[in-house]
């Protein structure tokens, strides 16, 4: 028989249209002999759906669009994601729809309550297997995270299934996949079932889910692979083994990878929110030049407004290389000098600041221009300002209030500055784009005369190591010094980062690529005393 997936973008909240795309892909997957459709994990409202679970209202219109879905559906059979309410508790659930008619409804088992999961917070656990037949196959239902622990894929083998249906919504992060395949396996290994795998496909928030949907047999072989970061129907054929066999997309490098997840973060962040377009501040640095790429892929160059605002200290060549740069990309770009704007700060300052020497007050002050005046542009013309800031400035707080973390989307939270260099190197690759001396010069936030961020930080290939063993990894200082790294330079990137929680928390939301970013994954307090020694 022949079985599909459905790889859907889902817009959250938006049932009517959720619904639309799933009957569209249903029609398609007919019309080439499927008998079996599977969808995403809660891909009739969208993930996460966050507090609309605490409303009554959220599951009723849920159920009916759930109904007027089953309603339209006709000559195949659909698995959909949905929430669902039963005897006054509360499920993430699927569903099998067939002959006009919901006919089978699974509720998940395990509830992930970690990292960006807050599953027990909303849901109530199920308990009992769901098996279907369709073509003399028995079929088991799982959801996502059932299938990283042996439970619920055990129950659906005992209860007689055949082949196990994975609905998921599984967020992106870098190397995510090599970890999908190895639960899958382990699942496959307990209990000698195929398994056919839906991922969700979008950007929601901070959150990205890559799709990358796939099939293994009894045997734990790849057998298909769909494509990510883009929606597809994905057509399966069960053979008389049971195996499910399908196209295979090769996989993407992992510069590859984080650049297409990035550019889709911004595409349905701008897209799913209705904004006209993007503004950002150019600097002639590395920063600015990657999120104006990516800004420019995501969107067209006709969204992209950049905006050069020199001070004293901007250096001829990040001029040069600014106008260069939107000159090939072709977006809208102007300059605005704020050397007047700035000593007007001065002078009001002036007796204020007598007999203080001139330091970071001074400095940021000029971010805190740009940062006015970009607001302002947004205000008036309705686009989003995109802030350039990277993860290695996030977690020591080489950033400016109000100033550079100015704006509404952090395309660069969750990159670190080595990262951000390579990307830059992986976009030339399809055309050059930003140009050479942006990548080779020192890195400088240009507030002061010859500055660079490797006068007031470590190293960023050390800075980003440090933070990526404290930050992503969890380990202890004595185990990060262990690694050979100064113990001054640990102590110090850790006490950079206790120090900046509070401007973190007041960071625009930023596109997630780790397994730890600075969103929901991190939830640190500002007001602390404790201090790390062991």
């Amino acid at each position: 028989m022949k079985l599909a997936i459905a790889q859907t973008n889902c817009v959250l909240g938006d049932l009517t249209g959720n619904a639309a795309n799933i009957l569209r892909y249903a029609e398609q997957a007919r019309q080439q002999g499927a008998q079996l459709l599977l969808a995403p994990e809660l891909s009739l409202c969208g993930y996460p759906p966050e507090d609309l679970l605490l409303r009554d209202g959220f599951y009723r219109a849920c159920e009916q669009a759930l109904a007027d879905l089953a309603g339209k559906i006709s000559g195949i059979a659909v698995v959909v994601g949905h929430p669902h309410e039963r005897g006054g508790k509360r499920y993430n659930a699927a569903s099998l729809l067939r002959d006009g008619a919901v006919v089978a409804t699974y509720l998940k088992y395990a509830l992930p309550n970690y990292s960006v999961f807050d599953e027990e917070r909303y849901f109530d656990h199920g308990i009992e297997p769901c098996i279907f037949e369709i073509g003399g196959i028995s079929f088991g239902l799982n959801i996502c995270a059932d299938v990283w622990k042996p439970e619920a894929a055990l129950r659906a083998r005992n209860a007689g299934a055949q082949v196990l249906l994975v609905l998921n919504a599984s967020p992106y992060a870098v190397r995510k996949r090599e970890s999908r395949y190895r639960a899958i396996r382990e699942r496959i290994a307990e209990t000698g079932m195929a398994v056919v795998y839906a991922n969700l496909v979008g950007g929601q928030d901070e959150l990205i889910f890559d799709g990358g949907s796939f099939a293994m047999d009894r045997h734990g072989s790849l057998t298909a692979q769909g494509g990510n970061f883009e929606e597809a129907l994905l057509m399966l054929e069960l053979q008389d083994d049971l195996r499910p066999v399908g196209e295979t997309v090769a996989a993407l490098s992992e510069e590859a990878d984080i650049y297409r997840a990035l550019c889709l973060g911004v595409r349905d962040y701008i897209g799913k929110n209705r904004f006209p377009g993007v503004l950002l501040g150019m600097s002639g640095g590395i920063d600015s030049a990657l999120t104006l790429a990516i800004a420019a892929d995501a969107l067209g160059a006709d969204k992209v407004h950049a905006v050069m605002m020199p001070s004293p200290y901007t250096a001829q060549i990040s001029l040069d290389d600014s106008r260069e740069m939107v000159k090939i990309l072709g977006v809208r770009y102007d300059e605005f000098s704020i050397e007047a704007m700035f000593q007007s700060y001065l002078t009001a300052l002036d007796s204020t600041f007598a007999g203080r020497a001139v330091d970071t007050a001074e400095e940021n002050l000029q971010a805190r221009i740009r940062g006015t005046l970009l607001m302002a542009l947004s205000n008036k013309f309705g686009s989003l300002v995109l802030t350039t800031g990277n993860k290695s400035e996030m977690t020591v707080g080489y950033a400016t209030l109000y100033g550079d973390m100015a704006g509404g989307f952090a395309v660069l939270k969750d990159v670190s500055k080595t990262l951000v260099y390579r990307l830059a190197r992986y976009r030339n690759t399809l055309g050059q784009v930003i140009p050479e001396r942006i990548i080779t010069r020192p890195p400088s936030a240009e507030l002061r005369a010859d500055q660079t961020d490797q006068d007031s930080l470590p190293p960023y290939d050390v800075l980003d190591a440090i933070m990526a063993c404290y930050v992503e990894q969890n380990l202890p200082i004595p185990a990060i010094i262990a690694r050979g790294y100064a113990e001054a330079d640990v102590r110090r990137v850790v006490h950079l980062i206790r120090i900046s929680e509070y401007k973190r928390r007041q960071s625009a939301v930023g596109i997630r690529i780790t397994e730890r970013s600075y969103g929901k994954d991190w939830r640190y307090p500002i007001t602390v005393r404790y201090q790390d020694t062991f």
